[in-house]
């Protein structure tokens, strides 16, 4: 058998156990990465070797800004200053609809540079007391915050590994998510996407209509403020001078990371042991993860089958650029809802590309609908995204039970609306 094959049956047999076993994902990607390799070795191909998975396969700028900007997360909440926020918003709103509605712009905000699952977890608190002092059944609250959190996570470098994948692969800077090629970017198509999401929210939260007093939350600390905005500018700055993503940007993150968790030591004095339990309690499971995949994904497109994926999805298209653009979005959406969609976009994009290149598209017209569909579908179900799992977690606390169709009543039109509204953003402006 040939060794394209063998490795693709590797990466087919960890996509299931990444599907059935979620929290051994770490260990199927690992465990996929090593049997390549192997594969690699005992074939005696000279383009899959650890070498070159180690130099080149893994992306060691992504893995930098990723845990440098987690420590920047989780201090950043450790601080207050978003329940602080969301405090001021239910003070200055004249009544509580529009303060919940302002509160789930915020959270997708905040989510926009800090890590989903944290994001929920800082303002979920807020929604609780804010229900239970209005009497309100909290679910809609609770899985508007999961949702948005979401929504917002691929609008720029920060918000999501997906990102720094895309950046990665299309060699895209922190300000390019804004502004590329003369047009408005990925960040521009989610901005429309939250507007019709909110939009949906209010619908349904606007007959919350009387006004309450609420007790301001005390800031401990504006220093890891002041450690996210200098990493949003330290990104920013790389990008002028780095074309992509840079190991330069990989190094002003995890710098910054690593003086926050030197300040939590020895400013705040915080304890030894509180502050290896902050380290330990970083996401290690996804940069393992990640690890993994990139290896895995890097092996399969050294054998040329991405290459074959995308010329098959050509003939399906033929030369309709809609209809490439409609099932690319579709199938994204589609799987997004019920798997990771990590793997699933790093396998995607440069078939998306290739797809964009055989048809003379810009290829951000197939990999913004690529991105749009698998990060606003992991919406679409309970388990589509691990926020989810967590609101549903805390509502289950509440003592109130959420099954799967309950998650759709809300989770479905929210999907639809905001990847319809996003999807058209893109079409228009990046069709021509």
């Amino acid at each position: 058998m040939e060794l394209k094959w063998l490795i693709l049956a590797a990466a087919v047999v960890m996509y299931v156990i990444v599907i059935v076993f979620p929290h051994r994902k770490a260990w199927a990607t690992l465990g996929a990465a090593a049997v390549a390799l192997a594969l690699g070795a005992a074939f005696g191909n000279e383009q899959i070797t650890v070498l070159k998975a180690v130099t080149s396969y893994v992306n060691w700028s992504v893995m930098l800004i990723y845990i440098g900007s987690l420590a920047i997360a989780e201090l950043f909440i450790y601080s207050r200053v978003p329940a602080r926020i969301a405090d001021s918003i239910v003070d200055k709103s004249p009544n509580v609809g529009v303060a919940i509605v302002a509160i789930l712009v915020m959270t997708g905000l905040i989510s926009a540079f800090v890590e989903n699952v944290a994001t929920v977890l800082v303002m979920a608190p807020i929604a609780l007391a804010l229900s239970k002092k209005l009497k309100l059944d909290p679910t809609y609250f609770m899985v508007g915050l999961a949702v948005m959190a979401n929504l917002q996570g691929t609008a720029t470098l920060v918000g999501d590994p997906p990102s720094m994948i895309f950046a990665t692969f299309a060699h895209y800077g922190f300000n390019d998510f804004f502004w590329y090629a003369g047009r408005p970017s990925i960040f521009f198509a989610v901005q429309v996407g939250m507007l019709a999401g909110a939009i949906y929210f209010y619908a349904y939260f606007s007959r919350q209509n009387t006004k309450i007093e609420i007790e301001r939350e005390p800031i401990l600390s504006f220093v890891p403020s002041v450690l996210l905005i200098l990493m949003i500018l330290g990104l920013a700055v790389s990008s002028f001078f780095h074309t992509g993503l840079s190991m330069t940007s990989g190094y002003i993150v995890f710098a910054l990371g690593t003086v926050g968790v030197l300040w939590y030591r020895f400013v705040r004095k915080e304890s030894p042991s509180d502050t290896v339990k902050m380290i330990k309690d970083l996401d290690w499971e996804t940069i393992a993860f990640l690890i993994g995949i990139f290896i895995v994904v890097g092996a399969v497109s050294d054998t040329g089958l991405l290459e074959q994926f995308a010329a098959f999805l050509g003939k399906v298209v033929g030369g309709n650029v809609f209809l490439g653009f409609l099932v690319i979005l579709a199938v994204s959406v589609v799987l997004s809802g019920f798997v990771d969609n990590v793997p699933y976009i790093i396998v995607m994009l440069p078939v998306a590309a290739h797809l964009a290149a055989a048809l003379s598209l810009k290829p951000e017209l197939y990999m913004f609908a690529l991105l749009v569909g698998s990060c606003l579908g992991g919406n679409l179900t309970p388990f589509g995204a691990s926020a989810n799992v967590v609101a549903v977690g805390l509502v289950k606390k509440q003592g109130i039970k959420m099954s799967f169709v309950d998650w759709l009543k809300i989770g479905l039109p929210f999907t639809l609306i905001t990847t319809a509204a996003a999807a058209a953003f893109v079409w228009l402006v990046w069709r021509t």
